[in-house]
């Protein structure tokens, strides 16, 4: 069984404001990350808050997933993994392997997580390529979680993947490379929304 971790506890400094909360088509950037893992029919799936943890946990609290705190959010992204990890051990014990996600890229949708679980049957990492590397989402065998739970800084699990290479595959996601760290990067993702319509 495939569980799903959402990493949601960053502190969206360049931005200004919890880009957690940020409306995109009718749902906040994390409600719609939500959506989207539960469309795979994974379980659990996890979101990890930290900053902000007040004014976002409002908006996600009714919603069928487990929300953890991170009281350790400052420590980078590393320290949001062994948390999600940890808690995806503690609680459920069936479970063998694990996607990876952040909120704050628009154009993960529910084909692509299951993307990388139909990729999974090649390799034991799957993992988003798009033009600046590979990244998240990614998908991890549980044979990794030990290694997981030893993730230090900020870098997530890239040292990890780059570890690993031999044992890695990558699907194709151009559009990976868009996510939102600054007001800029909101307002380009709504011109490109209005554009499409």
């Amino acid at each position: 069984m495939t569980g799903i971790i959402i990493l949601a506890a960053g502190s969206s400094s360049r931005l200004g404001s919890p880009k957690q909360n940020l409306i995109y088509e009718g749902q906040t950037l994390l409600q719609r990350a939500i959506k989207t893992a539960q469309g795979t029919g994974c379980y659990p799936i996890i979101v990890v808050l930290g900053a902000n943890f007040e004014v976002i946990h409002p908006t996600v609290e009714n919603l069928p997933v487990t929300v953890v705190y991170n009281r350790d959010w400052q420590e980078g992204m590393s320290s949001s993994i062994r948390l999600g990890v940890s808690e995806l051990q503690k609680e459920h014990t069936k479970i063998d392997s694990v996607i990876l996600m952040l909120c704050d890229q628009p154009f993960v949708d529910t084909e692509l997580l299951n993307q990388l679980i139909l990729s999974s049957a090649k390799k034991s990492v799957v993992v988003c390529a798009y033009n600046s590397g590979v990244g998240p989402p990614a998908f991890f065998d549980g044979y990794y979680f030990p290694e997981l739970l030893l993730l230090q800084g900020n870098e997530g699990a890239k040292k990890l993947i780059l570890k690993h290479e031999a044992h890695i595959t990558t699907i194709p996601f151009p559009l990976g490379n868009i996510d939102i760290d600054t007001l800029d990067d909101f307002e380009r993702l709504k011109k490109q929304q209005n554009h499409d319509l």
